[in-house]
């Protein structure tokens, strides 16, 4: 834990918060140190789900802080092991993670809550791409959004930096859920602590499989798959857990999941 970020853990669960008033701006500083508690939580394996989120409820996050570029940080700063916020280029996170929107979520914030596998937000939630209004490319939105929204509305956002609230971002599936401010945390760690209780192998196999195989053909990626030449599908193949899951299927019980 720091300063800027606080870290708990609740169980098999870490929880992540951004702070850093007044806006929860990140400089490379910072991201590096959410990179190194992003890789602790991927490799620790008494964690099985995290959320990220922010103090306040105005901003999640607006993305770079500017004051730190006007003091002559680049926009390629050493951002660390995580890339931008310590979840863009993270190797081999295969975990769940909620990001908990509890305010405006710009640039660099915007592009770290799409890096995370569900989105919730407070009903008050907005969401932008300004970067094309000072001459920044928005690099991580550039790559991801296009391939998860319509290209067309991908690149109105891109293009315009509009912003969108939590309503249209929720139309196109960019959130998950809306909730009151007051609902936001104790249903992120509803969803967190049902995941977490989830089967770990699984998991893990299902973000390999999607991380390894989005660009392939389809036949090609089935083969990646059912020639279990991805290392966590192979794993979850041969393991304990596979298992476990017929047979509690068979006995009608609850599975006791090993992670082995």
């Amino acid at each position: 834990m720091t300063d800027a970020i606080k870290t708990q853990r609740r169980g098999r669960v870490l929880e992540v918060t951004i702070d850093r008033p007044k806006a929860n701006a990140i400089d490379a500083a910072t991201s590096r140190i959410m990179g190194d508690i992003f890789a602790n939580f991927r490799d620790d394996p008494e964690l099985r789900c995290a959320i990220l989120t922010a103090t306040g409820e105005k901003f999640f996050c607006p993305g770079w802080d500017l004051k730190a570029a006007a003091a002559g940080e680049a926009p390629d700063s050493d951002y660390g092991v995580g890339g931008f916020g310590g979840l863009q280029e993270l190797p081999g996170l295969n975990k769940p993670v909620i990001c908990a929107v509890n305010g405006l979520a710009y640039g660099g914030g915007f592009e770290i809550a799409i890096s995370c596998d569900l989105i919730l937000a407070a009903e008050h939630a907005s969401f932008a791409l300004p970067e094309i209004r000072s001459g920044t490319l928005a690099d991580a939105a550039t790559i991801k959004l296009p391939r998860r929204i319509p290209y067309h509305v991908a690149m109105d956002l891109i293009f315009t930096g509009r912003r969108m609230d939590a309503a249209e971002a929720h139309k196109w599936g960019i959130v998950n859920e809306i909730l009151a401010a007051d609902q936001l945390m104790p249903r992120a760690r509803e969803l967190a602590d049902m995941l977490a209780g989830g089967p770990p192998l699984v998991f893990a196999a299902i973000k390999e499989t999607l991380r390894e195989t989005s660009h392939l053909p389809v036949q090609q990626a089935f083969n990646m798959v059912t020639k279990r030449k991805l290392p966590t599908v192979d794993k979850l193949y041969s393991s304990e857990d596979q298992l476990e899951g017929a047979k509690a299927f068979a006995e009608k019980r609850d599975p006791v999941w090993k992670g082995r």
